[in-house]
């Protein structure tokens, strides 16, 4: 079961990453933590991967102060594999594709919306430390007893204001993303919790 759990893991950081590039690119408007980091990115430096895992060091302490325990400092090993696979995917494999057209755009934009959604669900799966945006999202669920899609909504919702602010890529995109991606990983995480353990069991 470690070597499925692991699995799970790695794929499903590898596949949400690629997701949120693909949102970067579509050029619609980020995420809203994505938009966050390429504004942080934009006015001081940095590329977006290190922002995100500078990100991930503050929200360490927050969801520690919300859950009323210690930081959870394994969890640096999950947002250090994330901001490392954003930039590997925005700065090696994408680097010099940029779909044209609203329409192509448009199509990028839900594909990695899903891509999103789906890697967070399978990662979690893992048991392994969740990424902190990921775990704010588990410690308003456990603080305040919200769904995960209310809990994961109230957490996009305080990454776009700080965006906003920056003036990080906020456009249709970032509204659809903040709105959908609870729903979607809610949707996702019961069947994915399912087929892993089948692969488990069958790999007994």
């Amino acid at each position: 079961m470690r070597i499925t759990r692991f699995f799970f893991f790695i794929m499903g950081i590898a596949i949400l990453t690629f997701g949120a590039s693909l949102t970067l690119k579509a050029n619609l408007g980020a995420g809203p933590w994505d938009a966050l980091s390429a504004g942080q990115s934009q006015a001081v430096g940095l590329t977006v991967g290190s922002w995100v895992m500078i990100n991930g060091s503050l929200l360490l302490f927050i969801n520690a102060y919300l859950l009323r325990e210690k930081p959870e400092f394994l969890a640096i090993l999950t947002f250090v594999f994330i901001g490392t696979m954003i930039d590997f995917w925005l700065l090696k494999v994408l680097k010099d594709w940029s779909p044209d057209g609203i329409l192509y755009r448009g199509v990028i934009l839900l594909l990695g919306i899903f891509l999103i959604a789906l890697g967070v669900a399978a990662y979690l799966q893992s048991r392994y430390p969740a990424n902190p945006i990921d775990k704010l999202m588990l410690a308003l669920h456990k603080r305040f007893g919200a769904s995960l899609m209310a809990a994961k909504t109230i957490g996009e919702i305080a990454a776009l204001v700080l965006a906003i602010l920056l003036q990080g890529p906020i456009g249709i995109g970032t509204l659809v993303i903040a709105f959908t991606i609870g729903p979607m990983i809610q949707m996702f995480y019961r069947p994915i919790e399912r087929f892993m353990l089948k692969i488990g069991s069958i790999l007994r």
